[in-house]
């Protein structure tokens, strides 16, 4: 079989609007997702996509730069490309983990494109027809342009938990923390629990806890359904100290996002669930080898979502397929979004799951009149989604959510 070699590499920035903006512990997804799409043509004629969060301009020139190292290269040599993109040497002053996941993406979906097979037949084979989510419940601020959407009050929460199990069926719920007090999050996160029944839960507060106040969150919680406590505090020695206080399964996709902290943590056993990122590990295939050295382990592994668009949903949906330990519903952004870049609009959940490609390669394609419009929309507007509101000072400032204070009376009310 002649050999398929890489010819050019296109990066290709978008915005795509959320129905809110979401927020976190350091700010707020603005709303909307500015992510790169990018793109592997091959001699051949084959082209791979693939997909990293942000980045714009400056991932578009990063992409570039990597041309010269791959043009030429057997996108089959997926080991040889990885040594060439994330060598020690380029790691030390140039971490390219991102962009090697987005390349790893693209090369995967022309090998199975030439091949003839979905993606997860070279990984393995599917153990799995689809992968469940869970519903991913953030504090919202409303649409500036409709005023809708808002999630402040734990009334407004636990409506939008239900809306959410209504239409697409999720029966397992995360909680994104870190933006009001301790106590007040407490007490949405109990009465979420009260309003969800027996199904589980998970809460994380992104590390924005001090450790006083993730003790007592998280003796608080014990008695519910939790499937884990995510990184209330931050690094593997706060997590290990925590292990002593808090009987909850504690999970983390911060500080175990490559091969060495995995390394640290066995030795240590601080975070009983590692939450495997397609985008943050560099690639499917490293989280397909982690979670096979964590089963050896015995650490549990989910999947963790990084803000998708379709694309490296795609890449999720393909390494959850294949996981034989993989024992949690998965994280995933993709419910706040209003439209997709891939053909045929955004994939749809079934009964809290979307169903696995089984089409060759990653299973989707672009939308090009969708590329173009959302590329549009990140040059026209600097990566923001809305046009931007002088009367409302702070509006898209990127304020830290930890001081418990924001500019425009968003703050939570009394528990």
């Amino acid at each position: 079989m002649p050999a398929t070699t890489i010819t050019a590499i296109r990066a290709t920035p978008v915005t795509v609007p959320l129905q809110a903006p979401l927020r976190h512990s350091n700010g707020a997804h603005w709303g909307r997702f500015v992510r790169t799409v990018v793109e592997v043509e091959t001699a051949d004629g084959y082209v791979g996509l693939g997909e990293m969060g942000g980045g714009g301009e400056d991932a578009t020139r990063g992409f570039a730069a990597l041309l010269p190292y791959l043009r030429g290269h057997d996108v089959f040599a997926l080991e040889a490309m990885r040594l060439k993109i994330c060598n020690p040497t380029a790691s030390l002053y140039n971490n390219r983990t991102q962009l090697h996941a987005a390349i790893e993406f693209a090369c995967l979906d022309i090998i199975g494109q030439k091949l003839g097979v979905p993606v997860h037949a070279l990984l393995g084979g599917k153990l799995r027809d689809d992968v469940e989510f869970a519903s991913y419940l953030f504090f919202r601020f409303p649409d500036p342009r409709s005023g809708d959407g808002e999630v402040r009050t734990i009334e407004q929460l636990v409506a939008f938990a239900r809306g959410l199990r209504d239409s697409h069926g999720f029966r397992s719920h995360k909680l994104k923390g870190g933006v009001f007090p301790p106590k007040y999050e407490l007490a949405a996160y109990q009465a979420l629990a009260d309003a969800v029944g027996d199904e589980p839960m998970r809460y994380d507060p992104n590390g924005a806890l001090s450790f006083g106040d993730a003790v007592r969150f998280g003796q608080a919680i014990e008695p519910l359904n939790n499937h884990w406590f995510e990184d209330p505090v931050f690094g593997i020695a706060s997590m290990k100290a925590l292990r002593d206080f808090v009987r909850i399964p504690l999970a983390t996709n911060t500080v175990v996002v490559n091969f060495e902290q995995l390394a640290a943590n066995a030795a240590m056993r601080a975070i009983d669930v590692v939450l495997l990122d397609t985008t943050f590990w560099g690639g499917i295939r490293p989280c397909v080898k982690a979670a096979a050295v964590c089963e050896s382990l015995g650490i549990a592994v989910a999947v963790h979502s990084s803000g998708e668009l379709g694309i490296q949903l795609a890449s999720m949906l393909h390494l959850g397929a294949v996981l034989p330990n993989w024992s949690y519903s998965a994280d995933a952004h993709y419910h706040h979004l209003v439209d997709d870049v891939i053909a045929g609009g955004p994939l749809r959940y079934e009964r809290g799951a979307i169903r696995v490609p089984d089409t060759p390669g990653l299973g989707v394609s672009l939308d090009r009149e969708k590329l173009r419009e959302y590329h549009e929309l990140f040059n026209e507007r600097g990566g923001y989604a809305y046009d931007r509101d002088p009367s409302r000072p702070g509006w898209f400032a990127h304020v830290p959510n930890r001081q418990w204070a924001d500019p425009d009376a968003h703050s939570a009310p009394a528990v």
